[in-house]
């Protein structure tokens, strides 16, 4: 039973008989996806948040720095997204620890290499797709999400990017030539706390606006939508499943059902793997989010570099499958 049932049970009596919308209608599937997923982010945010914040308390930033700013650049790109693989997290709450990595130094394309990793791969997906696929469905899953995290950083890395990213993140940067002052556990709590509250501050109104198109899209766009326009044989099958998954949200472990689902509906394992894909790293909450901490053309330039990495996966996935 997941953790969030009490809240589903909360949400769907909000939606069903204080608002008394009926059941089964699309405007009941997106009241009733908005109002979960609103409380279901926020929860995981501030929770995140609060707990990097008091973890962050204890590790200097400069031992954060030595371990993903290797000597070998590129070395960095792969330990982020290792860490990002035992660090599942959802699209939206990987942020607060990409946000804390920027702030202790670790170069931006190394980040990004642990934003996208994180979200796409998490040990209960791949435990799913093994049950559902065997193991080489599996396999692929882990390395193409392996190698889109590497990559991707390192492109960013090249591209040299940071003058895009919002100059208060760099201002709350913390002194790394600075030793720490001894914390007791209150004052880490309260500094946790404090963080936690003017990060929420800052992108709530993202997130509700992110959430609130998703929900539209969950309540009103068809359940074989994907399955009609993206099905086997069809060239442009993986862009058009791209495309529809970027701006839908959701953990890996939530989307893979509809994995199964489209499979048996004719869709090929490249194409709804490059679905899964696109909906678990990149998403339209995340956007909105990150949209408070970078410029919109290094969130652009994260979505094409990202998007076609998942693109080119799916096709060459349909071409060895």
């Amino acid at each position: 039973m997941s953790i969030f049932y009490p809240v589903q049970m909360l949400v769907d009596g909000l939606t069903y008989s204080v608002f008394s919308i009926a059941k089964n209608s699309l405007l009941a599937s997106s009241v009733d996806f908005f109002i979960y997923d609103s409380i279901k982010i926020f929860i995981l945010l501030s929770v995140i948040i609060f707990a990097v914040s008091v973890i962050r308390s204890f590790l200097p930033p400069e031992k954060i720095r030595f371990i993903l700013s290797h000597k070998n650049k590129y070395t960095g790109n792969v330990i982020a997204s290792m860490l990002g693989i035992i660090t599942p997290f959802c699209s939206c709450s990987a942020i607060p620890l990409f946000l804390g990595f920027v702030q202790a130094g670790v170069p931006l394309g190394t980040t990004f290499s642990f934003l996208v990793a994180s979200p796409m791969i998490n040990e209960v997906a791949l435990v799913l797709l093994l049950g559902m696929f065997g193991w080489k469905i599996a396999l692929i899953y882990i390395v193409s999400g392996l190698i889109i995290a590497i990559l991707s950083g390192i492109i960013i890395s090249k591209m040299k990017m940071e003058n895009l990213v919002e100059s208060f993140v760099y201002e709350s940067s913390i002194n790394t030539k600075t030793d720490l002052p001894r914390m007791t556990w209150s004052d880490r709590f309260s500094y946790a706390k404090n963080y936690t509250w003017d990060i929420i501050k800052k992108v709530w109104l993202y997130i509700l606006i992110g959430i609130g198109v998703g929900g539209w899209i969950h309540g009103y766009v068809p359940a074989d939508f994907l399955a009609q326009y993206a099905g086997s044989g069809k060239w442009y099958a993986v862009s058009i499943a791209v495309f529809i998954g970027i701006p839908l949200y959701s953990n890996a472990a939530g989307i893979i059902p509809l994995v199964g689902a489209l499979t048996e509906k004719g869709v090929s394992m490249g194409t709804t793997l490059a679905f899964m894909m696109a909906v678990t790293a990149l998403s339209l909450p995340e956007f909105m989010i990150l949209k408070r901490v970078m410029k919109a053309r290094l969130i652009l330039i994260f979505v094409g570099i990202v998007g076609v990495g998942i693109v080119f996966t799916g096709y060459l996935f349909n071409w060895i499958l």
